[in-house]
C-alpha cells in the first residue's frame, strides 16, 4: 500500500502538541491532496454512503465524526482500496484511483486493533511493508529503526508484541503505517482500544508526529473529544452524508445543525418562540437573533445554547429550580429545571455555585449572541441528560 521511495532523513523525535503547527521535517515527503467526489456505497437495503463528497488539503488531517453506522468506516476503507463504491471517484493528487487495487495507492493504515504479527519483534514489523517493497535489508533495518525512534520505542525494537503495551503496540502500528512513506495515512478508530490516559497520550504523539511529516491523514473515530483535540477540519456524518465540515472551533460554536450541536458537545432545548420571518427569537424572556439557515418555522421551537452559554444566578423570583449539581473543579455544573419543563444544564463558576444548592430557585438568561433555533422536539423525544 505505498511507493517504494525511501529517504535519509537523520532520525528525528516527535515534538511540539495537538494544536500547533509546526513546519514538516526537512526530507519529509509532501502529502497528497485527498478527494473523494459523490461516494454511494450500498450493503443490501442499507446504503452506507450517500453522496459523500470531502476535499482534503495536502498534509491536512481530518477527522470523520459520527454515530456507529453513519458511514465513516466504510468511507475510509473506499479511499483505502478495501471496498468498492457503487458510485463516486475517490481522487489523490488529482488522479482518480478507484480501479487501482490498495497495495497500489501509496497509503499507510492503522486499524484499531494493532494487526501486529506475533512472531515478529517490533523492529520486523516496522520493516514488513518494506521487505514487500524489496527494500534491501541494511535500508530496511536502519529505516525501522529510525521509525521506532520517532515514536520513542528504540529501546523497545527486539520485543515481541505480547511483551508491549497496548500504547507501544499502536505505536509500533503506526511506525509500521509511515515506514513506507506513504502519500496519505488513515486511521481507523486506533485509540478505542486504549485506556483513557493512554488515548490522551498517544492522541498527542500522533498529531505532532503528523504535523511534523506533513502527511494527509484521515481519521476515522466516534470519540468527539478525540476528533477536536486532533483534527485541523472534523466531518460530522450522519446517515451516509456529512452534516458539516469545519475547524473544531466553528464546529462546536457555529454548528450548522442541530444533529452537529446535540452529537458536539453538551447542548440544551430551551422552549422558545420564532417570530414570523423567522430571524428572532424569544426565550427566558429575551428576544435574540436567530442563526440564519434553520429549518424552523415561526412558532414554537427549541433555542439550542452550550452550558457555558447560559447565564444563572441565585434569584428568590427566579424561573428556574436547581434540581443537581456536579463539581467538576473550578466549574460547577448545574442542572435546573425552567419554568417546570424543561432541564438545562449551566457551567457555573464553583465559587458561585456554592449559593446555588439543589431546591435553590434561580434565574436563567439567554445571552446576546445569536442562538441556534430547531423545530421543538417532543417530551418523548428528549435523550436523558448526561
Amino acid at each position: 500500500m505505498a511507493t517504494d521511495a525511501t529517504h535519509d532523513a537523520a532520525p528525528a523525535r516527535i515534538s511540539g502538541a495537538a494544536g500547533q503547527s509546526p513546519a514538516p521535517a526537512a526530507g519529509a515527503r509532501e502529502g497528497a491532496a485527498v478527494s473523494l467526489r459523490g461516494l454511494s456505497r450500498s450493503f443490501g437495503q442499507v446504503r452506507a454512503l450517500d453522496g459523500m463528497s470531502l476535499d482534503i488539503a495536502p498534509g491536512e488531517l481530518v477527522a470523520l465524526l459520527g454515530p456507529s453506522g453513519c458511514g465513516k468506516t466504510t468511507a475510509l476503507r473506499i479511499v483505502a482500496g478495501f471496498e468498492a463504491a457503487d458510485a463516486g471517484q475517490v481522487l489523490i493528487s488529482g488522479k482518480d484511483v478507484s480501479g487501482i487495487p490498495a497495495a497500489r495507492r501509496d497509503m499507510g493504515m492503522v486499524f484499531q486493533s494493532y494487526s501486529l504479527f506475533p512472531n515478529m519483534t517490533a523492529l520486523d514489523n516496522v520493516a514488513f511493508g518494506l521487505r514487500m517493497r524489496k527494500v534491501g535489508g541494511e535500508r530496511r533495518k536502519q529505516r525501522a529503526a529510525e521509525l521506532l525512534e520517532l515514536v520513542g520505542l528504540a529501546a523497545q525494537a527486539r520485543q515481541h508484541p505480547h511483551q508491549l503495551s497496548g500504547g507501544q503496540q499502536q505505536r509500533v502500528a503506526l511506525a509500521r503505517a509511515l515506514a513506507i512513506e506513504p502519500r496519505v495515512l488513515l486511521l481507523d478508530e486506533p485509540l478505542s482500544a486504549l485506556d483513557a490516559q493512554v488515548r490522551v497520550q498517544l492522541r498527542e504523539q500522533i498529531r505532532a508526529l503528523q504535523q511534523r511529516l506533513g502527511t494527509t491523514t484521515l481519521f476515522v473515530t466516534h470519540d468527539q473529544e478525540e476528533a477536536l483535540s486532533m483534527a485541523d477540519r472534523v466531518g460530522v456524518m450522519r446517515a451516509g452524508r456529512l452534516e458539516q465540515v469545519a475547524e473544531p472551533p466553528v464546529l462546536y460554536s457555529r454548528p450548522a445543525t442541530a444533529f452537529v450541536a446535540e452529537f458536539v458537545g453538551t447542548m440544551n432545548r430551551v422552549p422558545g418562540e420564532l417570530a414570523a420571518g423567522g430571524a428572532r427569537v424569544t426565550a427566558l424572556g429575551a428576544t435574540v437573533a436567530a442563526h440564519d439557515g434553520h429549518e424552523a418555522a415561526p412558532g414554537p421551537v427549541d433555542v439550542l445554547v452550550r452550558p457555558e452559554g447560559l447565564s444563572v444566578t441565585a434569584a428568590g423570583d427566579g424561573n428556574a429550580i436547581v434540581t443537581a449539581r456536579t463539581f467538576r473543579g473550578a466549574v460547577t455544573r448545574v442542572t435546573v429545571l425552567i419554568s417546570g419543563q424543561a432541564e438545562a444544564r449551566i457551567d457555573v463558576p464553583s465559587a458561585e455555585a456554592a449559593a446555588m444548592p439543589p431546591g435553590a430557585t434561580v434565574q436563567v438568561t439567554l445571552p446576546a449572541a445569536p442562538v441556534l433555533v430547531a423545530p421543538r422536539r417532543a417530551a418523548s423525544d428528549a435523550p436523558a441528560l448526561a
